[in-house]
């Protein structure tokens, strides 16, 4: 009985330390996919700073349209994107 019992003990110990380790490794993939994401939208936030300075100096400096300085505002921002899509796949 006592074999029994102890066999029981040691599988019993063993599938927890397995499903401890399963959690474990879950929780740093979701750790980083995270970290990834936060990266990712810090890249957008600049590059959306970056466009509006950048049409303000456009209008004041280059004297270009308005309509001109949007397509140049919306190309610095297309490219923020696609930065920030490499950071996070």
């Amino acid at each position: 009985m006592r074999d029994s019992t102890s066999r029981s003990c040691r599988l019993l110990s063993a599938a927890m330390l397995g499903a401890v380790l399963a959690m474990s490794a879950a929780s740093v993939g979701a750790t980083e996919q995270g970290q990834e994401r936060r990266q990712a939208r810090d890249t957008r936030q600049d590059a959306r700073q970056d466009a509006r300075k950048e049409k303000v100096d456009c209008r004041q400096t280059d004297q270009k349209s308005n309509a001109a300085c949007r397509n140049d505002k919306r190309d610095s921002k297309q490219d923020g994107r696609e930065e920030a899509r490499e950071v996070k796949y």
